[in-house]
């Protein structure tokens, strides 16, 4: 029961935080806009250049030919399509664009007054991809693997209903596990990957706090189980938060390593 706990407690750390889509390096187009019947003009190509242009990698049809980092955890891929969308006055569109368990990062409509499909369509498309930014991608996510680790390596499972289960191994990243107490609760210290750790309650299903790094060594953005962002630090060996208070303060909880 414990190892399914941390197995869950790391589920939930990504999902609360969540992903964007300049969080990814990598995205997969198809071949094909399945809703442009016969003729989609070009799009594909069109999409393609302009994704390339925001810095993101554009993975080619055959996944043999993707690199390991996307061929190895398809979930370090996001997934982009065009939607051809119904008008009779203008040239519509939707950009949408999803992760690997099919969830909506995003969805952009642009539209042109040009009649002509394809230079319409064309710039249809630059009207939707004004909400994409620029890929700043976050860490890899490990390869999808089943194999025996050190006691320091952790295990996530990435669950789906109309799938088997998957382990996820995280990097060591040394010492990435610890018991920690503020006098009032005790708490596990579970290290995700390089960049991610949560503090974990016994026999809680959410996180009691999950820390991302920041630009500075040693602090990190923490995020509390009421969804309440504030910063965290290392100190003396402890984890200190700075929890706000109602007041517009915050004040100063130490955990300290047992």
């Amino acid at each position: 029961m414990k190892k399914l706990s941390i197995l869950m407690l790391a589920i939930c750390s990504t999902a609360i935080f969540g992903q964007k889509v300049s969080d990814y390096k990598y995205v997969s187009i198809p071949e094909k806009f399945e809703s442009f019947k016969g003729n989609s003009y070009g799009l594909e190509e069109a999409l393609a250049k302009a994704l390339k242009n925001k810095k993101y990698v554009v993975l080619p049809a055959s996944i043999d030919q993707w690199p390991s980092e996307a061929k190895d955890n398809s979930c370090n891929v996001m997934k982009a399509d065009v939607l051809n969308v119904k008008s009779m006055f203008k040239n519509k569109l939707m950009l949408v664009i999803k992760d690997c368990n099919n969830k909506v990062l995003l969805e952009s409509n642009g539209s042109s007054s040009i009649k002509e499909f394809e230079e319409g369509l064309a710039d249809a498309l630059k009207m939707a991809l004004i909400n994409v930014g620029n890929s700043n991608p976050v860490a890899m996510l490990p390869a999808k693997e089943q194999t025996s680790s050190s006691s320091s390596a952790i295990a996530v499972n990435t669950v789906q209903s109309s799938a088997p289960e998957t382990a996820v191994i995280a990097p060591d990243t040394g010492s990435s596990t610890g018991s920690y107490s503020n006098g009032k609760v005790v708490v596990q210290k579970i290290q995700i990957d390089a960049n991610q750790f949560i503090l974990a309650k016994s026999g809680s299903s959410v996180p009691f706090a999950i820390f991302k790094t920041a630009s500075k060594k040693d602090v990190f953005i923490v995020k509390l189980a009421d969804n309440t962002t504030t910063i965290g630090y290392f100190e003396n060996g402890n984890i200190v938060i700075d929890i706000p208070q109602t007041d517009g303060k915050y004040s100063k909880e130490v955990f300290m390593q047992k």
